[in-house]
């Protein structure tokens, strides 16, 4: 063996711990890669959800990368000592050098840490919406909605968002503590409609395509809001009257799945046009000028201001 080192040094130069630190660094890998693998496929074999198999296969990656980066160092910086002591070093120049890598990874400590969103959450950061289908150590992505689409549907594009904006922009979670939103919609009619009638039938519409929840969903569901101080004491449909300067608004306001938003309003429209269609006394109100003209011979002019 002390040949070969020998030999090794006179060859190439390089000494033989340095051989020796190669040697331990790719048994080092090899057997956290096989030890991963083996830990992915025990768990693929139990588990058939595709989510949690994701989430799985991302916390085993980082918990690989993680501990490679312990043993690998203490294989060539000669224990933990000299890595904080180059760490220290370094430190300083990174901060500037690298500030928003380091802030993004800040930001995904962030993520795992609070838990502002998880993967499959639908959330808003800044101006950008979107489901979450992957978080990493530098950016999360989005499967971005609306965007040129006029509804809360997919545009086909997907967006890189890195972690650092999470603390300069402000963010919405539309899962968080509560599985539903509520949506509303305006119906505007005029004041001669029968607005009691329009009423009734708005009603009747709200009723059938809004969330039908069982008493023991209600339940699950305010538990589960109240954990994050959101209270609702009725989740039931409700029609709201307002009068506005061109007619009567009924605003129809339900609870809604947050996939099916536009789903549900094209459903409602389509059954409010064919209602209203079939009832003469209703009508809808949109803007419109009127004009009046006197009768023949009627002085048309209008009166002189009195002095």
């Amino acid at each position: 063996m002390r040949r070969i080192n020998l030999w090794l040094e006179e060859n190439t130069g390089l000494t033989a711990a340095f051989y020796h630190d190669l040697f331990y660094t790719v048994g080092v890998v090899l057997v956290l890669w096989l030890l991963s693998r083996l830990l992915l496929w025990t768990i693929f074999r139990r588990e058939k959800d595709l989510r949690k198999q994701y989430q799985w296969r991302k916390f085993t990656n980082y918990a690989v990368t993680g501990l490679s980066i312990l043993l690998l160092s203490n294989i060539w910086f000669n224990g933990f000592e000299s890595i904080a002591t180059f760490l220290g070093l370094l430190s300083a120049g990174l901060v500037l050098a690298l500030r928003e890598p380091l802030l993004s990874m800040t930001g995904w400590l962030y993520i795992l840490w609070k838990r502002p969103f998880r993967i499959g959450d639908r959330v808003q950061v800044g101006d950008t919406i979107g489901d979450v289908i992957d978080i990493q150590l530098f950016q999360f992505t989005l499967n971005e909605i609306r965007g040129w689409v006029d509804a809360d549907q997919a545009t086909g594009r997907v967006v890189n968002v890195p972690n650092a904006r999470l603390f300069t922009v402000s963010q919405a979670n539309y899962n968080y503590g509560f599985p539903f939103v509520w949506h509303e919609i305006p119906v505007c009619i005029t004041f001669e409609s029968n607005w009691q009638k329009a009423k009734e039938i708005l009603e009747e519409v709200t009723k059938r395509h809004a969330e039908q929840l069982s008493e023991v969903a209600v339940q699950q569901v305010k538990r589960q809001s109240q954990r994050h101080l959101i209270f609702y004491e009725d989740l039931k449909p409700k029609l709201y009257t307002t009068v506005r300067e061109n007619g009567i608004q009924l605003t129809m306001r339900y609870l809604c799945g947050i996939m099916r938003r536009r789903q549900s309003s094209h459903l409602i429209w389509e059954e409010v046009l064919t209602q209203f269609l079939s009832a003469p006394d209703i009508q809808f109100a949109y803007p419109t000028t009127r004009f009046y003209q006197g009768s023949p011979g009627q002085d048309t002019e209008p009166p002189s201001p009195a002095i």
